[in-house]
């Protein structure tokens, strides 16, 4: 790769002095998650720094699981929002600059993925007088980032992608896998949930159906509930925009239960927590479920480079279909979602494979009536 001249200008930071550091991440709430060893290894280097969080409204729910961060700046930035700013307003960022200069960092840590340029939220950190600015980029944006990092190879998984710009800012890295820490609050809120739908005791399944795009939804879910409902307890849990889709999936299913609107992220969390075993897709509830130490079967689509995002800290199925038009990045698959035909009964046969180590209770495969 050529590296600009400019590429890694900076002095070195002497991290144990800083007081308030901000960690931009404004994505969803899987790639906030996908911070957690970032996150570990900063605060690790400077344990006396209050490390605050800048997180879009989905991403910031996740700050509550996130032991290292103190306190979430929640916002809609521009360069984030898909249809771009209206006209309207010709400097639409300008209350989190101010915002940002109020708080007074001494240092701005910016997180990409690998399709991202860390220059927008560069400048707009420049703009609010932070005077260290670190980044990883592909090309050359000025003066906005203080310490330039050049960006890896583009297929290395988000966590180590994060933990290679603190390595190169001398920040060694802690640990390499998820963590989450699930609240009181979360644990008291999924087991009243829990009662309330009457489920048995001993262990029981969380299908997460629900995805932020279409070309990442599974459509086998409702078959997947019923040959799970056969062995073990399934609930469907999503948000209340997902009420609809999750009856669709558990009404009239013996041994399934819906539960939509009821849990807020720490919730969630305290639901999958207890469970024997999660199905998601390629999702926030996959990254959630590998975060509080859940097994997971993942209905994967090709929208990504699976590699780039699988997870790493439980036992965990993937399940695809290899497509010559993968990773599309598609909101909408043009075509018949090919990437995840993948027979329900292989999605149960897994899930419970997962679901019995995990919990120590025979549960067999054999015989499932598949709808």
């Amino acid at each position: 790769m050529f590296e600009h001249p400019a590429a890694l200008a900076g002095a070195p930071v002497n991290w144990p002095a800083l007081r308030r550091i901000l960690v931009v991440r404004p994505d969803n709430l899987g790639d906030v998650l996908l911070t957690g060893p970032a996150l570990a290894a900063l605060r690790a280097a400077a344990p006396h720094a209050r490390i605050d969080l800048l997180a879009s409204p989905g991403g910031g729910a996740a700050a509550t699981l996130l032991p290292e961060i103190d306190d979430a700046v929640v916002a809609r930035v521009s360069w984030q929002q898909i249809d771009g700013p209206t006209g309207e307003d010709r400097d639409p960022d300008a209350d989190l600059v101010a915002e940002l200069a109020d708080r007074a960092y001494d240092a701005a840590v910016l997180l990409t993925s690998f399709s991202q340029s860390p220059w927008p939220a560069a400048e707009v950190c420049r703009r609010a007088g932070i005077p260290i600015r670190a980044g990883l980029s592909k090309e050359f944006g000025g003066t906005a980032l203080t310490h330039w990092v050049p960006a890896p190879d583009d297929g290395l998984h988000q966590v180590d992608r994060a933990l290679h710009l603190l390595g190169r800012l001398g920040i060694p890295a802690a640990a390499r896998t998820l963590h989450a820490a699930v609240p009181a609050a979360g644990r008291s809120q999924a087991r009243e949930a829990l009662a309330g739908l009457g489920l048995p005791p001993g262990p029981y399944a969380v299908l997460l159906p629900g995805a932020s795009c279409p070309s990442r939804r599974y459509l086998g879910f409702r078959e997947v509930a019923a040959g799970l409902g056969s062995r073990l307890p399934v609930v469907v849990s999503g948000p209340a925009a997902e009420e609809d889709l999750v009856r669709s999936i558990a009404d009239g299913l013996p041994g399934v239960f819906p539960l939509a609107g009821t849990l807020d992220v720490p919730g969630l969390a305290g639901l999958l927590d207890g469970a024997a075993v999660a199905v998601t897709n390629n999702s926030g509830g996959m990254h959630l479920a590998d975060a509080v130490g859940t097994p997971v079967t993942v209905l994967f689509a090709g929208t990504e480079d699976v590699d780039q995002y699988r997870p790493r800290s439980v036992p965990a199925a993937v399940l695809g279909r290899p497509v010559s038009c993968s990773p599309c990045r598609q909101f909408r698959c043009p075509f018949a979602l090919e990437c995840l035909d993948v027979p329900p009964a292989e999605v149960v046969t897994a899930a419970l494979d997962l679901a019995g180590t995990s919990s120590g209770v025979e549960i067999s495969a054999v015989g499932i009536p598949v709808a």
